[in-house]
């Protein structure tokens, strides 16, 4: 499109990029101006006077710690299990959620799935940590009623994990369905009928129509995903961590913060916070191209 071609499709639609301007502006301010101070990553950080360049110096102490290690070996798991476990759960809610025919409680389901989604992450910690309390804890009643020992969840260095997947799950898995469906109610409807006719049953239209048809959206959604692989969740881990299981959820993100904001160390935690959103920008990057040239789909 030429530049003549931009201007006209701009005052065309200039309503809609006028609501696009918020965000713009978010995106600015909060994720690309902050890219600036990236640079103290490569400099010692002074309160008075000017900070000395160092170059390399921060991310050798990073990558000769081996604190780093674990905690990026932590990010890596609980990420990877994120990926595998939540990230099919969306895409199988909106089918399910599509084939409701019953108009009022369908509206129920998606209202009941979406709320979770608003609350914060302190007050989903306090309802994970009543829910999984080996002395009230409804998991445990029900786990007593089937003489099945109490566990302490919170506590266990083998189940945290599992607790952060799932409860990341019953946050957001009804919500992130929104694009799924939204991109359901796109498929023509004709095809439907045109399965029916041919006597194809509703897995059969599912398979054979809705999930051919969802693939690309998936495709983009996962690819997106991978940009923020490093980002194991830091509200969520922050409010769920304790002296007991810091060595298996300690993540980059609560580490940056330890480094960073409890112990003062700006340029090294700055360091180890670029490195985390290089290797974001590579991985969306090389599964972008690896998608093109498989499925010919990608974000752009």
């Amino acid at each position: 499109m030429t530049q003549k071609g931009i201007f006209q499709r701009i005052k065309k639609d200039w309503v809609i990029y006028l609501m696009l301007f918020p965000a713009i502006l978010y995106f600015v301010i909060f994720n690309v101006i902050p890219i600036i101070g990236m640079k103290l990553a490569f400099q010692d950080y002074r309160v008075i006077g000017d900070n000395i360049w160092v170059g390399l110096k921060h991310f050798k102490v990073l990558f000769d710690s081996p604190a780093f290690f674990d905690v990026l070996q932590n990010t890596i798991i609980i990420s990877s299990m994120k990926i595998i476990f939540f990230f099919p759960i969306p895409i199988i809610l909106s089918l399910m959620i599509n084939e409701l025919r019953n108009g009022p409680f369908r509206k129920y389901v998606q209202s009941v799935i979406y709320l979770p989604h608003f609350l914060s992450w302190v007050v989903i910690a306090g309802v994970w940590i009543s829910l999984l309390s080996p002395d009230s804890g409804g998991v445990n009643v029900i786990r007593n009623f089937f003489q099945l020992p109490t566990l302490d969840y919170m506590t266990s260095k083998d189940h945290i994990r599992w607790v952060l997947v799932f409860s990341e799950m019953w946050r957001s898995a009804g919500w992130d369905s929104i694009i799924y469906l939204a991109a359901i109610m796109k498929i023509s409807p004709s095809l439907y009928e045109a399965a029916r006719i041919d006597g194809a049953s509703t897995l059969q239209q599912m398979r054979f129509i809705t999930f051919p048809q969802l693939l690309s959206t998936v495709v983009v959604v996962f690819i997106l995903n991978l940009g923020f692989f490093l980002n194991a969740g830091f509200d969520q881990v922050f409010n769920m961590i304790n002296d007991s299981t810091i060595s298996k959820i300690d993540i980059l993100d609560t580490y940056v913060y330890r480094i960073g904001i409890l112990n003062g160390q700006y340029a090294y935690a700055t360091a180890a916070s670029l490195f985390k959103g290089v290797i974001g920008v590579v991985l969306i990057l090389s599964t972008h191209f690896i998608s093109k040239r498989l499925t010919g789909k990608g974000v752009w």
